[in-house]
């Protein structure tokens, strides 16, 4: 009688282990699933078009890069955007054009120019 009982028991064990594995299982999806929309909603687009300028990452190996130098060379000008990532640029040169992966490009930003801006201040209010 006691070998059945045990029997029974083991076989309770084995369904509840079962049920706690499956929901494991269907939580670890759903967190998943969190993780990659919450992934999904930090990644820009980069819209790249003919015409724009462009940084490109330098990723060859440097014995001694230094701290603080850039890794971002250029800019460069984008010639053609290909359907697969491909983006073909300009050379310094304005006429040779060598292919890049879309990935190793950003965009290139003009640097803040304080001669050009006018600034209007007005005077404060007493209250």
């Amino acid at each position: 009688m006691d070998l059945i009982r045990a029997g029974a028991k083991r076989c309770l064990d084995l369904n509840e282990m079962e049920e706690l594995r499956n929901d494991a299982y269907i939580n670890s999806k759903v967190a998943k699933q969190r993780m990659k929309k919450w992934h999904d909603q930090l990644i820009s687009n980069k819209e790249l078009r003919k015409g724009q300028r462009v940084l490109l990452y330098d990723s060859r190996l440097h014995i001694f890069p230094g701290k603080l130098k850039s890794r971002w060379i250029g800019p460069f000008i984008i010639h053609q955007v290909h359907l697969n990532g491909v983006v073909e640029l300009l050379n310094s040169n304005g006429i040779d054009t060598f292919r890049v992966n879309g990935d190793r490009l950003k965009p290139f930003i003009e640097s803040f120019n304080p001669e050009n801006e006018e600034i209007n201040l007005l005077e404060p209010q007493k209250a």
